[in-house]
């Protein structure tokens, strides 16, 4: 076969996938998955990939290596839900490119260019994770990791790193301002911004932490106000969702996307973080602030909202789910765009009322075996006398 029929196929190889039409699957009321994931390594671009030129690649080999796209943040601008996609190369680097669709579920195609992030004077060693808030102060704000090594490693020690919070701000995902990086005492991973003013500062959700991987003495999720974003500096800061023995996030949790204002109340997506047997064990859960006061938890369903299921199971790293990106649409439609096993994209369709109702209708964790016991025996108490009138 030619070179040039070699690269149609390609290329038709590619469209069939990325045209591909996804399916809502049945779920649980709250929310439901859909048949396929909506990025993987394969639907970054041919033209990513493959030098096409006969005369510097005549064999047609795959010059740049994609190893997962994984961890989006994710906005609606136009009538395209976009997704700010971590696409991690074979090199182990991660960046940032813009994936756009039409409906939320499938046909996802990423732009031309990956995103250029400007660099601050000490330049990150790799970025990722990013949280997309549109804030009423008029921009889009990307808040994501940033990851240098630590200069006080010991000699040798190639695997220690320095984790910080990236800010930077645009109004087309295509043209980046780069703010200083977020100033605080502790690493910080997992910060998102708040869409709204509090106090008239700049609200973020922070999760301070000990170490590069390690929570150590960081209790969760925290809550700051910052007075200037362009030079943003955590003085203060408050555990507002805490870590807690013997649940889904003992280990250590984190904020996913900016929270969904509802009447009831902010919703919140998170990840929670447990030991097991295979090692750690990565889920998402919710939780609502009030809208009076976004520091204050108002309802804590217990367990989580979605786990590694079948194939998500599988990948990078195993056992884990992550979200970091969520779009609730005019009509109340939420669509919730996770990770798994830091490897593909997928999404789960849900309802913004359904969301709410989930998170204020669902039993807190009692903490104990007993007071699960005690909480399912006062349901299935119910439901009985519930079925004798039927």
């Amino acid at each position: 076969m030619s070179f040039y029929k070699n690269v149609d196929l390609l290329f038709r190889k590619h469209e069939k996938l990325v045209s591909r039409e996804n399916t809502i699957l049945p779920g649980n009321g709250v929310l439901n998955r859909c048949k396929y994931p909506v990025l993987t390594s394969r639907h970054v671009p041919i033209f990513w990939r493959y030098d096409l030129d006969k005369k510097t690649n005549p064999l047609l080999l795959e010059r740049i290596g994609c190893n997962a796209t994984m961890n989006s943040g994710a906005i609606k601008l136009g009538r395209k839900y976009c997704l700010v996609v971590r696409v991690e190369g074979a090199d182990r680097k991660s960046f940032f490119a813009v994936a756009e669709s039409p409906n939320g579920i499938d046909n996802f195609r990423f732009r031309d260019y990956p995103i250029t992030m400007p660099e601050t004077d000490e330049p990150d060693t790799n970025v990722y994770d990013m949280r997309l808030t549109r804030h009423e102060d008029g921009w889009i704000y990307g808040i994501f990791c940033t990851e240098r090594r630590d200069p006080n490693a010991p000699a040798g020690d190639l695997s220690s790193a320095v984790a910080a919070a990236g800010i930077a701000r645009t109004r087309d995902l295509e043209h980046w301002e780069r703010l200083p990086d977020l100033k605080s005492k502790s690493q910080q991973r997992n910060v998102v911004l708040h869409p709204e003013f509090v106090d008239g500062k700049y609200a973020f959700y922070t999760r301070p932490q000990d170490g590069f991987i390690d929570a150590g003495s960081g209790g969760g999720i925290g809550w700051a106000l910052i007075d200037d974003i362009t030079n943003a500096e955590v003085t203060a800061e408050t555990i507002i969702d805490e870590r807690a023995y013997h649940t889904i996030k003992e280990v250590k949790n984190g904020e996913g996307p900016a929270p969904i204002k509802t009447p009831m109340g902010w919703l919140h997506l998170a990840h929670g973080v447990r030991g097991c047997a295979d090692g750690l064990r990565y889920v998402l859960y919710m939780y609502m602030t009030s809208l009076e006061d976004p520091s204050k938890k108002i309802a804590s369903p217990g367990g989580y909202l979605l786990a590694p299921l079948r194939k998500e199971r599988t990948g990078d790293v195993s056992n884990v789910l992550f979200s970091n990106g969520w779009i609730a649409d005019d009509d109340g439609t939420v669509y919730l765009y996770y990770a798994s096993s830091d490897t593909r994209m997928h999404v789960a369709v849900s309802t913004v009322d359904r969301l709410v109702d989930y998170c204020l209708g669902t039993p807190e964790d009692g903490g104990r075996s007993a007071a699960s016991v005690n909480t399912l025996n006062r349901l299935i108490r119910h439901n009985l006398e519930v079925l004798k009138k039927f």
